[in-house]
């Protein structure tokens, strides 16, 4: 497994349907070593702190394996590593076989998965295209966000070491896909209710979801 791209961008006012909207979506590459802290990564900043960032989404990740997908749905978009906002370009970490509670180590920071990624409107505006988000949930290549347990450095070309396997077992596209399925699975549910690593939003949500027994 591999970092194969490491990008970082500062919030930016774009235009987007008349209106002026802040967003950091756009990010660039970085060339050497940079700090990783406890929210993000130096010269990184999240725009919008009530639906981005905080300590369960310091860092975007997502699979470079999903590229040449996206590629050819959006063949004239010159899509490079970064081009979903990811902090992360990966290789060998994907959505199917990444469990949430997870632990990595990538240069000299450690790193939990904690949730997928579940996209906004902005992405739409990265695409010019509000049609992507729909797409995007449905492809399955959602991505996902890692909080950090050991603030270091990393660069591109890092190699990515699985520390830790969680022993509940549920992968970030098991979340990701509970999220939007109906309730009938509810040992699944249940499960990820109780999942510990899980942001308590989300156990709060698949909780909500669980059938209360007849009283």
């Amino acid at each position: 497994m591999k970092l194969l791209s490491v990008t970082v961008g500062p919030p930016r006012e774009v235009e987007w349907k008349g209106k002026l909207v802040r967003t950091s979506i756009f990010k660039s590459p970085v060339k050497g070593r940079i700090r990783v802290g406890k929210l993000n990564l130096e010269d990184d900043k999240q725009s919008d702190l009530s639906v981005h960032g905080g300590i369960d989404k310091a860092v975007y990740s997502y699979p470079s394996e999903h590229y040449a997908f996206w590629r050819k749905e959006f063949p004239r978009g010159n899509l490079e590593w970064g081009g979903f906002g990811e902090n992360f370009t990966t290789e060998g970490l994907l959505e199917g076989t990444t469990h949430i509670g997870d632990r990595f180590r990538v240069g000299s920071a450690e790193f939990i998965v904690t949730q997928p990624r579940m996209p906004c409107f902005k992405l739409g505006i990265r695409f010019n295209d509000p049609g992507i988000i729909k797409r995007f949930l449905q492809s399955g290549r959602s991505g996902f966000y890692f909080a950090v347990l050991r603030e270091g450095e990393v660069t591109a070309g890092d190699s990515i070491e699985l520390l830790a396997r969680d022993q509940q077992n549920l992968t970030v596209a098991d979340i990701a896909n509970l999220y939007s399925a109906d309730a009938s699975n509810q040992d699944v549910l249940r499960r990820a209710s109780e999942l510990t690593s899980l942001p308590i939003a989300w156990r709060d949500y698949f909780r909500k979801r669980l059938w209360k027994p007849d009283n």
